[in-house]
């Protein structure tokens, strides 16, 4: 049964009715709230709608639909993976998908027991450097429910040791791609995981496409040929981190590609102390009848094997 639920809902609302947040983490991966906690914020704040897209785990949308049942919140299923091929890596968030289709937690679980192996080759490069931190260091700023051991938790052991001052310091001396304590993980190709989220009946969004290293012209291409070759959904064209001029130019972009749009703060709390919670767009959340479009996407069969 897909998690979607709650009454807040309203493919109508005016303009300054209240907004949507697609794109928050809790403690089940590297976010500050817990998924109760994360959805009371989002209520208290008057949303009208919240994604869940903790990373490569759904172990916080059950607590979260619950809460926003509770709360009167329409809650929308969500993860986020990071998918790479021969043109590069960038994250994909999957939205609206069936939360117990058997595949897509294999293929989640593979993914986590890769990060566990190289969380333990991280804590072996931090002993080699002399850092005074260790892997029960990390695991404690993770917290007991967290499924996801992130570099963000790396960065909040190293500044409660007195390494460094804050996560930026953390990433830009160690964690960071190139730096003494960074390692890749195994990820899925981008056309693999969209075929499994379509196969879980959900929608496959790219993630802050702002935020990838490509310029105007080679991104519009790649997101082009990922729609076109891959079955790609759509953009993350609202995003807290978009100049007024990206989200324009993604929002046209979608429409001549026929994509979906979503928007999210991407929200982790004291990870990212800078990013809101429902601040997506001009200090606004994003619109909240984004999600007809995204429903209605669902509306197909199966991707092919």
């Amino acid at each position: 049964m897909t998690l979607f639920c709650g009454n807040g809902y309203n493919p109508r609302m005016e303009p300054d009715s209240p907004g949507i947040d697609l794109h928050a983490h809790t403690t089940a991966s590297d976010g500050s709230l817990s998924p109760t906690e994360l959805v009371t914020k989002a209520a208290d704040l008057g949303l009208a709608a919240l994604a869940v897209t903790d990373h490569d785990t759904l172990g916080g949308l059950p607590e979260a639909a619950q809460a926003a049942f509770r709360r009167g919140l329409t809650f929308v299923p969500g993860v986020e993976l990071s998918v790479e091929d021969s043109e590069g890596r960038f994250h994909l968030l999957g939205y609206l998908f069936d939360s117990e289709d058997a595949a897509l937690h294999d293929t989640l679980a593979r993914l986590r027991e890769s990060r566990a192996r190289r969380n333990a080759q991280m804590a072996q490069k931090m002993a080699a450097l002399g850092l005074p931190v260790t892997m029960d260091d990390v695991r404690a700023e993770a917290g007991e429910d967290a499924e996801v051991i992130a570099r963000p938790h790396f960065a909040q052991a190293l500044i409660k040791k007195g390494v460094v001052g804050s996560v930026k310091e953390a990433f830009d001396r160690y964690l960071s791609t190139g730096k003494p304590l960074y390692l890749p993980k195994d990820v899925l190709t981008p056309a693999d995981a969209i075929r499994l989220l379509h196969n879980a009946g959900g929608i496959a969004v790219m993630a802050h496409p702002g935020l990838i290293a490509l310029g105007d012209d080679a991104l519009a291409q790649r997101i082009e040929s990922l729609a076109r070759d891959a079955g790609m959904d759509g953009i993350e064209a609202y995003y807290s981190q978009h100049s007024p001029a990206q989200t324009a130019r993604f929002r046209a972009l979608a429409e001549r590609l026929g994509l979906v749009v979503t928007g999210g703060s991407d929200f982790h709390g004291t990870a990212k102390p800078h990013v809101p919670l429902g601040v997506v767009h001009e200090g606004k959340p994003a619109p909240a009848d984004l999600l007809d479009a995204m429903r209605a996407r669902t509306r197909r069969p199966p991707s092919p094997q």
